[in-house]
């Protein structure tokens, strides 16, 4: 009976018996790690360090509107120090001092930015270079050094010395102060075991591999891939775009809650910084586990580096390109012009003195900027040279401002259609109202207004075409400051437009100025007095005429994928603008401002008409000029075609005198939208 049993259940013993024994062995097991070695394994665990690195990521990409690539990046390699391979009988000063001998061989640079120096008499001494000042602030601060202002060079160098435990290197001062200097650096940029240093950028490719067979035998040494900003076309945009760069200790603190590190890049101003949550990549990170003893005993990938998105312009490189070129031209030639006629007459006013400008053109279906050009300008390549910036700096003609944006300017009489639409409105006039020109309009004696010529009985239509001041003025009087200023604003003028990049707001006459007097009122509505206005405002009131009276927010940004330009993050889709204003005017009152804008083009006494008479395509435009210390200012503004509004331009040239030049402009730039020479092929 026990014989059947066995045979018939021998297979549930046998895995019962085999369960009982792997029970047992692992009570023996645990016993041992527990009971016996417990101790060691306590000691083990406790001793053992994890710690997350983050690895280098890659910025997004900027391109225009078509795709073409406007700021990339490249490769680089650097120098870093891990201090999570320092242990053992190796520090940090002999780290240094090792690559000091490898870069002395090949005579290479590594980043050194102590402001003392050793003098040929073997003394120290503090430096002269333009950036010393700021180092030698940040060593005499508190958290640093703690230094009086009469301290001396050697002063430093002994507290600096004490610092690092340097006194076995002391007798040889130019090693004692090169190590000083990478120390100094290190706790700049909080150097720890989980940031590494970057002691060198930029490596030659010989380079790169001298220090790669060092790092085989000494992993505290390592080459790090390191993503570079690069610009394609330094001079295309450099206001717009902007620059990047690394961390201040003002910048660390306001973003260090956004997961950015001490020696992260981030956008400094322009798009680049505007932008910076979209082309900001994320760094890969890995755990690394080190022992007692300081051995590194495994290296965890945990997450991939990702890239930042790319980042589409509504800018056409193409226009843009044609915006520099004629802006640039135009300019000289109105210089060259103004001196031949003031040398020729005697006296200066001419436009002699016509050194800088800017131009802005939109695309009225959705207020987007398509060019922005402003002269002079530079080269943001170059723009982290010291001399260049400097050079910069000290030019008069002040090429690091942003005129399209940020430059105010008196705009004259481009302002009358806006004064027109508001009168009308307020049935101040009517489009036939006839106003008589006699040339002085004198109505208030402290504020006398000249006009060009003796126009005679004037209306809005002939009155625009002619720009008649004498009719303004008076219809200026007429409908008084307050109602002016709203729809002024209304219109957009004073007003931001809504870029993503800094602008500035301009000033409207009237409710925000200072004083008031009646007479100022007259001033206001032929473009003087007060008034001031940026060439994107401009180009932002001359759409929003064209759009019929509804002004969108004028943009910089087409969209914003991802960095293989695969998926849509957001776009300002063209389809559906934002209105910013619908003025809500009666659409008769529209036709009649904007077909006199027309026939500053079309009538042969209209103020642009030998400008533009043979063109093909219909316009309808304003010509300013402002009065100014020196040459009078020049602005145009128009919009094409008339009847079916694609683009709207503004104009301003410093000093330009006559309005030929500012037309030229925009002429050239109709001409690139109108009549390319070359498409523009999408890359994605």
């Amino acid at each position: 009976m026990i014989k059947n049993y066995l045979k018939e259940n021998i297979r549930p013993i046998i895995c019962l018996a085999l369960i009982a024994v792997f029970f047992v062995c692992f009570v023996i097991r645990l016993f041992n790690w527990q009971i016996i070695q417990g101790d060691y394994y306590r000691e083990e665990v406790a001793t053992t360090a994890n710690y997350r690195l983050t690895s280098d990521d890659t910025r997004g990409e900027i391109v225009d509107v078509n795709g073409q690539v406007i700021e990339a990046n490249t490769t680089t390699y650097s120098v870093i120090i891990d201090k999570l391979y320092i242990n053992g009988d190796l520090t940090v000063n002999k780290v240094i001092t090792t690559l000091f001998d490898i870069f002395s061989k090949k005579n290479a640079t590594w980043i050194d930015t102590l402001p003392i120096i050793v003098d040929k008499n073997d003394t120290y001494q503090f430096s002269s270079d333009e950036d010393a000042e700021d180092s030698l602030e940040y060593l005499r601060s508190d958290e640093m050094l703690d230094m009086g202002v009469y301290s001396t060079a050697d002063d430093y160098m002994e507290e600096l010395i004490d610092r690092y435990d340097l006194e076995e290197y002391a007798e040889d001062k130019k090693l004692c102060r090169d190590i000083a200097s990478v120390r100094c650096n290190m706790e700049l940029e909080r150097f720890s075991s989980i940031n590494p240093y970057t002691f060198a950028k930029d490596l030659s490719e010989e380079m790169t591999a001298i220090v790669s067979e060092y790092s085989q035998s000494l992993p505290c040494i390592d080459i790090s891939t390191v993503n570079k900003r690069i610009c394609v076309d330094g001079t295309l945009m450099p206001h717009i775009l902007g620059i990047t760069g690394p961390l201040t200790a003002e910048e660390y603190e306001e973003n260090k809650d956004k997961g950015y590190y001490y020696n992260d890049i981030i956008g400094k101003f322009g798009i680049e910084a505007a932008m910076e949550e979209y082309l900001r990549g994320e760094g890969g990170t890995k755990t690394v586990s080190k022992n007692s003893d300081g051995t590194v005993i495994s290296v965890v990938d945990v997450e991939p580096a990702k890239p930042g998105n790319t980042v589409y312009l509504t800018i056409d490189k193409n226009l843009q390109q044609v915006a520099n070129a004629s802006l640039k031209k135009n300019i000289k030639a109105a210089q060259k012009a103004g001196k031949e006629l003031s040398i020729q007459n005697g006296e200066k006013g001419y436009g002699e003195d016509c050194t800088a400008g800017a131009v802005v053109m939109l695309s009225v279906k959705d207020f987007s900027v398509l060019a922005a050009s402003t002269y002079p300008t530079y080269d943001i390549t170059k723009y982290n040279d010291g001399d260049y910036y400097t050079s910069l700096l000290n030019d008069k003609t002040l090429p690091l401002y942003d005129r399209a944006f940020n430059g105010s300017f008196a705009p004259g009489s481009v302002v009358k259609p806006g004064v027109a639409l508001a009168a009308l409105e307020e049935e101040v006039v009517s489009e036939y109202t006839p106003i008589t020109c006699t040339r002085r309009y004198d109505y208030y004696p402290s504020n006398v207004v000249n006009c060009m010529g003796y126009h005679g009985p004037q209306d809005v239509y002939s009155a625009i075409s002619h720009s008649c001041n004498y009719y303004f003025a008076e219809v200026g009087r007429l409908l008084g400051i307050d109602t002016m200023y709203l729809y002024m604003e209304k219109l957009g003028l004073g007003e931001r437009t809504g870029l993503e990049i800094y602008e500035s707001r301009g000033f409207l006459a009237g409710r925000d100025s200072s004083s008031w007097l009646p007479g100022n009122t007259v001033q206001a509505a032929i473009g003087q007095s007060d008034n001031t206005f940026t060439p994107v405002q401009l180009a932002t009131y001359c759409a929003t005429i064209a759009n019929d009276g509804v002004r969108l927010r004028t943009h910089l940004i087409s969209k914003v994928t991802s960095y293989d330009r695969q998926e849509v993050i957001f776009e300002n889709d063209p389809e559906k603008p934002e209105v910013v204003e619908d003025l809500q005017i009666h659409p008769y009152n529209l036709s009649v401002v904007q077909t006199a804008m027309r026939q500053v083009v079309a009538s042969e006494s209209g103020t642009a008409y030998w400008n533009f008479y043979d063109y093909d395509i219909p316009i309808a435009a304003k010509t300013g000029t402002a009065e100014n210390t020196g040459s009078d200012h020049t602005a145009f503004i128009c919009y094409a075609p008339y009847d079916k509004p694609e683009v709207a331009i503004a104009v301003v040239l410093e000093h330009g005198a006559k309005g030929t030049y500012s037309m030229s402009v925009a002429r050239d730039l109709l001409d690139a939208y109108f009549h390319p020479q070359t498409e523009t092929q999408p890359t994605n």
